[in-house]
């Protein structure tokens, strides 16, 4: 019944989540989903809730998260804003600070989420090229925009930027620069100690990565209290109530506990390191990663043809047919078992 759709909707081209097929079982590394379970503390306040709460609307302003998140990251709670999902959460960036006369700018090789956003709130964009190494050029970006996005560390690369590459970013624009961090936490530096120096600087991150909560659905963006104030204003004009009270509940006990989720990031960085030196002897370019994935090309074997055989082994992992990189695949960090089994299912591959 597509004659009742708008001209905008006929021209959208969706985002393409990675695959969740259900015919078999697979060993997924191909979402960048934790393969560690959520901190012990989420399961006790799961337990611990109080059921008949969920007949009442949660806290339209998510107060006591907003305050957990706060004493986090050494802001102030007015400087916090919460939502479904960091995507959400990005969603109402885009509209809030991006609908400019000139054309905002990201990365050429990015989150695949930034055009499709351009598209449906009708944003222009330029799409900047990474270098050779496929690391982002920030000088490249000193010229007149409507804002800037990207990611740190970048995805689908895992390559970061320094703090003091961000920095220079901020000094060379009065634009919103928004600094995507999913997934800063396993071993990339934060922005967030740039926020009190520069008034255009927004951060996201997420609960579904370094938190093993992608099921739940929530992340947040910090920046100074006038950003904060104009993604309030998209939020309340779409939906006032974007944070459950279980969900804030979890991700509050979530945040407190700091010493689980320190040892699970060491375990994937760990997990990290010791795969990418074992790919690399089975003839992998494997490009430096601070996120919990590796991306990686092999010397000799297409990547089409490596993904392929490896679904065909239960091993699902992410081929991008994308210009620059259709030789290359993403590759998420498994558990040390999840690590060996990759390693010899690729052996048998190679060697057949």
């Amino acid at each position: 019944m597509s004659q009742y759709w708008t001209d905008l909707v006929r021209r959208l081209d969706p985002y393409i989540p990675g695959e969740q097929p259900q015919d078999q079982q697979y060993l997924k590394l191909n979402t960048n989903e934790s393969p560690y379970p959520p901190s012990p503390e989420v399961g006790k306040a799961i337990s611990n809730f109080d059921t008949d709460l969920l007949r009442l609307y949660p806290d339209p302003e998510s107060t006591e998260l907003r305050q957990a998140l706060a004493t986090q990251h050494g802001v102030n709670p007015d400087q916090v804003f919460v939502g479904n999902g960091s995507d959400e959460v990005l969603a109402h960036s885009f509209q809030a600070f991006f609908k400019q006369s000139k054309a905002i700018l990201f990365p050429d090789i990015s989150y695949s989420f930034y055009p499709v956003y351009c598209a449906l709130y009708e944003i222009e964009f330029d799409k900047l090229p990474l270098d050779k190494d496929f690391c982002i050029d920030v000088e490249s970006y000193n010229q007149p925009n409507g804002g800037i996005i990207l990611p740190n560390p970048n995805a689908p690369t895992g390559i970061a930027l320094s703090s003091s590459s961000i920095k220079t970013l901020l000094d060379n624009t009065d634009s919103v620069v928004i600094v995507d961090e999913a997934y800063v936490d396993f071993g990339a530096e934060s922005a967030v100690s740039l926020i009190g120096q520069h008034d255009n600087l927004l951060v996201t991150q997420t609960f579904s990565k370094s938190r093993s909560l992608a099921g739940l659905r929530l992340g947040y963006a910090l920046g100074n209290t006038n950003l904060i104030d104009a993604l309030n204003r998209v939020k309340n004009s779409f939906n006032s109530y974007p944070v459950d009270r279980l969900a804030s509940n979890v991700a509050i006990a979530s945040v407190k506990d700091r010493i689980y989720f320190e040892q699970c990031n060491q375990k994937i960085i760990d997990n990290r390191e010791q795969l990418s030196q074992s790919l690399a002897t089975l003839g992998f370019h494997v490009y430096p990663s601070s996120s919990n994935f590796i991306f990686v090309e092999h010397e000799h074997k297409a990547a089409v043809e490596l993904y392929q055989e490896l679904k065909q082994a239960g091993i699902l992992v992410r081929y991008f047919k994308s210009s620059r990189i259709d030789n290359c695949l993403r590759i998420t960090i498994g558990s040390q078992q999840d690590c060996y089994a990759l390693v010899d299912a690729l052996k048998i591959i190679l060697t057949t």
